[in-house]
């Protein structure tokens, strides 16, 4: 029988984390859950809370936690034993609560929560070659560098929560895929 698991991803822009979220996704049969696709989802169907959503999306405005938390809630009461991975959220302290909550009450185990890091140096670089390649021309050092900025004053109070907690993970960024995977699969206690 499966077991109902949880992972959470971390870290800035540029380290790395979507790639081995996905690639977690695929090996091991996690689901990849985008508060962004629920939303989308739950809105073109009509449901309840997409209607309640819908005029505060039209507005151009964040969809309280509130909402956001019952779209995540439903969408893991649907799952036989949800194994998940959540990268992009939770953002806020407040958050991060509630999901605690969420999970316990769903009897899901959060397996960890990986912070994928990288020195900032590497970051951009790794950021600007991107920018090259997709031809997004608005990614320049400058802007790179102040949404780092702006990362670590976000995402600083989930880091404390998680190490106060006992959940997180720091995973080295830096060296290949399938380097940055092992290591992975070594904080979680998994294997393919």
């Amino acid at each position: 029988m499966a077991m109902a698991e949880a992972v959470i991803f971390l870290g800035p822009p540029g380290a790395g984390k979507g790639t081995q979220a996905r690639r977690l996704a695929s090996e091991m049969g996690f689901k990849q859950l985008s508060t962004g696709d629920i939303l989308r989802s739950h809105v073109a169907r009509g449901s309840e809370l997409g209607r309640l959503a819908r005029p505060i999306m039209d507005a151009g405005k964040l969809v309280p936690d509130e909402i956001i938390l019952g779209l995540i809630g439903e969408e893991l009461a649907t799952m036989p034993d949800p194994r998940v991975i959540f990268d992009g959220f939770p953002r806020t302290l407040a958050q991060a609560e509630a999901l605690d909550k969420l999970l316990s009450e769903q009897n899901i185990r959060l397996l960890g929560v990986l912070l994928v890091t990288a020195p900032e140096d590497e970051l951009v670089k790794r950021l600007l070659g991107r920018a090259l390649q997709e031809g997004r021309s608005d990614d320049n050092e400058q802007t790179i560098r102040a949404r780092m900025v702006e990362y670590l004053h976000k995402t600083q109070p989930l880091v404390d929560y998680y190490a106060r907690t006992g959940s997180l993970k720091e995973i080295n960024g830096l060296g290949a895929v399938d380097e940055v995977y092992a290591a992975i699969q070594e904080a979680l206690e998994v294997k393919v």
